[in-house]
C-alpha cells in the first residue's frame, strides 16, 4: 500500500478531483488506482480565501515499487497498517469472572475486550441505563430535582455520553489501539467519517445509542450489566482481593477489579482510600464556561458566517501568563449547550454538549486554569476533591441551585450582571445571574481574565464585554490519581485502577484505549472462563 500524506484540494471538491490529484502526484493515471481509503482529513484556514482540504491517504495500485522509483516525494511512501491484536491468554486460573466497576468508554472497552476473549466480565454501574438516565437529565434541567446516583456524571456511558463526544487524543499508540476504538465505535452504529477526520466527534444524541449498542455486543458476548449498582467496598486477603460489596449489603467473591469509575466518583475514591490503596492528589483545572455567537467564531476562523462543507468551525486556545500559571480552553462544543453537570446535592458544576448536527446559536468552551496540590496546600490525596467541592458549593449558594452568569465586563469589573447584551445563553438547566469572581480565588479569577484578553488577539470578539461566562466548571479531568505498576495492578494485588478517574486518561478516546491496555494486562495473567 502507498500512502499519500499533504494531499491538498480545495474545499469543496469531488471524488474524482481526489482521484486525479492522488495519480499526478504518483504519477501514473487514475484508473491506475485500484482502490484508496481516506486515513486523515484536516482543514487547511491560513488563508481564508483558499480554504483547503489536507489528506492523508492509502493507495492500492499495480506494481507499488516500480512507481515508487519514478516518484521523489518525502510525502509519498510505502506503509503497512498496524493491526490491533491482543496477547494469547494467561495460564492463571480464574475461580471468579472479572468486575468493572464504571460504564464509561474506560469500563466498556476493557469490558468489550474481556466479553470478546472468553473472560464474561460483571460490569456494575451506579447509575442507570442510557435512555433512563436520559429522562432523569432532563427532569432535573428542567424542575432542578438531582437524583445523586443517575445524572450527567453517572450511568450508562460515563459523563462523556452528556458531552461534544470528541473522539481526538494526543495519545499516541503504535499497536492500534486508537484506530479499534474507533472501528467499535463505527460498528456500535457511529459515521464511518469519524475513522479519519482530524477532529471527530459524536454528540450526545448518538452516544445514547451507540453505548447501548456495545453494551448489547458485550452481553452477546457473555458480558453481565447491573445498573444502579454502586461499589462501596471490597476485602483482601495477604494483600489480594477477595471480595467486593455492592450497594451497602451485598457481598460478591472477587479475584479481580478494574476501578473504572469516572472522575467524579468522590464517594468511592474516599471508601477506596480508607480501604489502604494507595493514591496521590494530582493536578487539574478549574475555571468557567465562555459562550460566543457561532457565527462569530466561524467568521474569524473560515472568514465566513457559515460554510455548508465545514460545519461549525472550532477552536482550542492557550496562552502562558507571566506569573508561570497557564489558562487554555477545554472541551469546545462549537453550536452546543452549558449543561449543569452536578452530581451532588447542594453542589454545582458546569460543563458542554453538543448534539451531532452542532446546530446551536453558540459556541461554548471551557476556559480554565490549571490548579497544582501547591494551590490547595493540603498533602492529602483528596484535598483536590476538596477544592473542586468548595467552588461547586460557593455556585450553588450564589445561584440558589441555579447556574450563575455574567457578562465578561461585569466579570472584569466584579459585579453581578443585571441584563443580557447581545448572546441569548444557550443552557440546559436554570441560571441567574452573580458575580463568578467571588467564588474562585484571586489568583484564578485574574488569570482567567488576563487569558480571555489575550485570545483577543487569535479570535476577534473573544472578550468581547457581552460574551457570557457561567460557573463553575470543576470537573475536568480527576483530582486524584490511584498508583498502579507496571501490571497496571494497585498496591492489592487484583486491583486495576484505569481510565480518567484514577487518573490515567483525559477524554473519551484516551479513557478507551486505556480500558484496553487494562484488558490486555487481565488477558496476559489469567486464563479466561470458557
Amino acid at each position: 500500500m502507498i500512502e499519500i500524506r499533504q494531499l491538498k484540494l480545495p474545499v469543496p471538491h469531488t471524488e474524482q478531483e481526489l482521484i486525479k490529484k492522488a495519480a499526478k502526484l504518483l504519477k501514473i493515471s487514475p484508473d491506475q488506482i485500484l482502490s484508496y481509503t481516506i486515513r486523515k482529513q484536516s482543514v487547511d484556514a491560513r488563508k481564508k480565501e483558499q480554504l483547503q482540504y489536507v489528506y492523508t491517504i492509502d493507495v492500492k495500485v499495480k506494481k507499488e515499487h516500480k512507481i515508487l522509483q519514478k516518484v521523489d516525494n518525502k510525502n509519498i511512501t510505502l506503509t503497512k497498517r498496524t493491526r490491533y491484536e491482543v496477547s494469547p491468554c494467561g495460564t492463571l486460573p480464574l475461580r471468579s469472572r472479572p468486575v468493572i466497576a464504571g460504564s464509561g468508554p474506560a469500563g466498556l472497552y476493557c469490558g468489550y475486550l474481556l466479553a470478546k476473549h472468553g473472560y464474561c466480565p460483571l460490569i456494575l454501574e451506579r447509575g442507570e441505563e442510557a435512555g433512563r438516565r436520559l429522562e432523569k437529565v432532563t427532569a432535573f434541567w428542567n424542575t432542578g430535582e438531582l437524583d445523586a446516583q443517575s445524572n450527567v456524571q453517572f450511568g450508562e456511558g460515563g459523563a462523556g455520553t452528556f458531552s461534544d463526544g470528541k473522539l481526538n487524543t494526543l495519545v499516541k499508540d503504535p499497536l492500534g489501539r486508537n484506530q479499534k476504538v474507533l472501528e467499535l465505535f463505527v460498528e456500535a452504529g457511529a459515521p464511518s467519517e469519524i475513522l479519519y477526520l482530524q477532529k471527530p466527534h459524536l454528540g450526545t444524541d448518538l452516544l445514547i445509542t451507540i453505548v447501548q449498542n456495545i453494551r448489547r455486543m458485550i452481553e452477546d458476548m457473555g458480558g453481565e450489566f447491573r445498573f444502579s449498582s454502586q461499589l462501596t467496598g471490597f476485602s483482601a486477603e495477604d494483600g489480594c482481593l477477595a471480595g467486593i460489596e455492592v450497594n451497602h449489603g451485598e457481598w460478591i467473591p472477587a479475584e479481580v477489579l478494574v476501578l473504572a469509575v469516572g472522575h467524579s466518583a468522590r464517594d468511592t475514591f474516599s471508601m477506596l482510600y480508607e480501604h489502604g490503596l494507595q493514591m496521590n492528589a494530582k493536578s487539574f483545572a478549574v475555571g468557567v464556561r465562555i459562550e460566543h455567537p457561532q457565527t462569530m467564531i466561524n467568521k474569524a476562523l473560515y472568514g465566513t458566517e457559515y460554510n455548508p462543507y465545514l460545519g461549525p468551525a472550532s477552536y482550542k486556545l492557550t496562552h502562558q501568563l507571566s506569573a508561570g500559571r497557564g489558562v487554555y480552553s477545554f472541551c469546545m462544543c462549537p453550536g452546543g449547550y452549558v449543561v449543569n453537570a452536578s452530581s451532588e446535592e447542594n453542589h454545582l458544576a458546569v460543563n458542554g454538549m453538543s448534539y451531532h448536527a452542532r446546530d446551536g446559536r453558540n459556541a461554548n468552551s471551557a476556559m480554565i486554569v490549571t490548579v497544582t496540590p501547591e494551590d490547595y496546600r493540603d498533602s492529602h490525596p483528596l484535598a483536590g476533591v476538596a477544592f473542586q467541592r468548595s467552588l461547586e458549593s460557593a455556585a450553588y449558594t450564589m445561584g440558589q441551585g441555579k447556574i450563575p452568569v455574567q457578562l465578561f465586563q461585569d466579570f472584569r469589573d466584579s459585579r453581578t450582571s443585571r441584563c443580557l447584551g447581545d448572546i441569548d445563553p444557550q443552557i440546559k438547566g436554570a441560571w441567574t445571574f452573580g458575580n463568578l469572581r467571588d467564588i474562585y480565588p484571586d489568583c484564578i479569577s485574574s488569570s482567567l481574565e488576563a487569558g480571555i484578553l489575550a485570545f483577543e488577539r487569535k479570535i476577534p470578539g473573544f472578550s468581547r464585554p457581552d460574551a457570557l461566562l457561567s460557573g463553575v466548571e470543576s470537573r475536568t479531568s480527576s483530582p486524584v490519581r490511584i498508583d498502579r505498576n507496571e501490571e497496571f495492578m494497585s498496591n492489592f494485588r487484583g486491583i486495576y485502577p484505569c481510565g480518567e478517574g484514577a487518573g490515567y486518561a483525559g477524554g473519551i478516546t484516551s479513557a478507551a484505549m486505556d480500558g484496553l491496555k487494562v484488558g490486555e494486562a487481565i488477558i496476559k495473567k489469567f486464563r479466561n472462563l470458557e
